[in-house]
């Protein structure tokens, strides 16, 4: 049997370009085992061009490495391959500075694991020369996956949402009592559903959007976190239990979730585009006289879900991202935007306050930077919490998670995981629980917060911080 490695990215949400692969060669070494090196050079296949912005993005990669051949106690043959991997336009890539520090994540079992944290980070992940490169010794026959951040596969998307509704619509489901519901809000540029599952029976409206972005996979990861605290899977009251917390705000609020925002982007494995080339997170509003947004052709997924939100109405909105370079989990808010005052800020200061009693890897200390004046926000009002907070004068936020590891709490390992998405998603009730008496209260509420409850005005970390 001959020994080979072939590269593949057609699975769902892959990405990946071959160039070349160099002639497999022995190891210098004598000693056994046998092993054979090589290189193989790659490049990110970029997303459709963006007509608003004037670039086609690319930094999101997910591909396949299958090696065959490999044999144990067969004379000559190899028992083990060590590749280079080379990804050669790293350098052209949307946001090639968040490369240093970056470390890729890989796995030999199945895409759609039942057990997320069989995603392992390469250590060997280096960035030099334009390069992003690593290498992996390959030991058994099979598959490899290699990703910027484990993918969450559209499959696996319709799981979810197909648990959701088998648990809302069960007999004696504890659900039943909260008015669930799942349903369509329109269809993507290419006819995939846009559902949005909605829960509780109380006055509060709250709305949580998930992968505007498609490449950001741990929004999505988030959103299953979230989604089965809100359904009672695996609670800490046991299997199929509502908690405490989780009764308080289902009778306090009607919450909306949107689990995936992008799900032609997904599935095509873009980094932050649809399958038209619209970065959804600035189709919110019409910026720009030479281009309408959102708009049914170029943008349906924003039109639909703001279309609802008219109709709901919106007291508490959350849009859930990735960042490629800042390794904290972090806020951003609709700092400097028209509506943006005391109340607002305060408002911000306390959630993430709430938010990190609940989970160690929420900080306010580093994060975007405000914009540097009211009169350059105008042209971001295009972005979804600066349009949703204005439109309905809430409290809304952007959550940052890193695709790198979390410096709050280091793991070389695994880095900020998969798992550790899902507990920042189940999380959130805690702090939605903590932030609800203040959404709508009138006068200056905010005199009754802790010093450390303020509102912290975020900096930019330098290298010694952790980028």
């Amino acid at each position: 049997m001959t020994l080979e490695i072939s590269i593949t990215a057609s699975h769902d949400g892959g990405n990946i370009e071959v160039l070349s692969q160099s002639t497999l060669v022995p190891s210098p070494s004598t000693n056994a085992p046998r092993t054979a090196e090589c290189t193989v050079s790659l490049q990110v296949r970029p997303d459709v061009y963006t007509e608003l912005e004037k670039v086609s993005h690319m930094q999101y990669f997910s591909f396949r490495s299958f090696v065959s051949g490999l044999q144990s106690n067969k004379g000559d043959a190899f028992e083990s391959i060590t590749v280079r991997y080379e990804i050669v336009n790293a350098h052209a890539v949307s946001f090639p500075y968040a490369w240093p520090g970056t470390t890729i994540c890989y796995t030999t079992g199945s895409l759609e694991p039942t057990d997320d944290d069989v995603w392992k980070r390469n250590p060997t992940t280096g960035y030099a020369d334009g390069k992003l490169t690593w290498t992996h010794t390959h030991t058994s026959n099979g598959s490899t996956f290699f990703s910027y951040y484990p993918p969450y596969t559209y499959n696996r998307h319709l799981k979810l949402i197909s648990d959701c509704s088998s648990r809302m619509t069960l007999g004696d489901s504890p659900l039943t009592e909260y008015n669930p519901s799942v349903e369509s809000l329109g269809k993507t540029v290419e006819g995939r559903e846009m559902e949005c599952i909605s829960i509780g029976s109380g006055s509060l409206v709250a709305w949580m959007i998930h992968r505007q972005h498609p490449g950001e996979t741990m929004a999505e990861f988030f959103a299953e976190g979230l989604l089965h605290r809100l359904c009672g899977f695996n609670g800490p009251e046991g299997a199929n239990a509502l908690d405490d917390v989780t009764r308080s705000i289902l009778t306090q609020y009607r919450l909306y979730i949107v689990p995936c925002m992008c799900p032609d982007g997904a599935v095509r494995g873009h980094i932050r585009t649809n399958a038209v080339g619209a970065n959804l997170n600035r189709e919110w509003a019409t910026v720009y006289d030479d281009y309408e947004a959102p708009t049914v052709a170029r943008s349906p997924e924003v039109y639909s879900v703001l279309r609802k939100m008219d109709v709901t109405g919106c007291d508490f909105f959350l849009d859930v991202h990735g960042d490629e370079s800042i390794p904290y989990v972090f806020f951003a808010g609709p700092v400097k935007t028209p509506k943006w005052g005391e109340r607002m800020m305060n408002l911000h200061g306390y959630f993430v306050s709430c938010y990190q009693r609940a989970n160690s890897d929420v900080q306010k200390e580093f994060g975007y930077p405000p914009p540097e004046s009211e009169e350059k926000t105008v042209k971001l009002m295009n972005k979804a919490t600066n349009q949703v907070s204005n439109r309905f004068d809430c409290l809304g936020l952007t959550l940052e998670m890193p695709y790198k590891d979390c410096a709050t709490n280091p793991d070389p390992d695994c880095g900020f995981s998969p798992q550790r998405a899902k507990k920042l998603g189940r999380d959130l009730v805690d702090a939605l629980s903590g932030v609800s008496t203040f959404l709508r209260a009138e006068g200056e509420f905010w005199s009754e917060f802790s010093s450390e409850d303020s509102f912290v005005s975020p900096r930019e970390p330098a290298l010694q911080d952790g980028v």
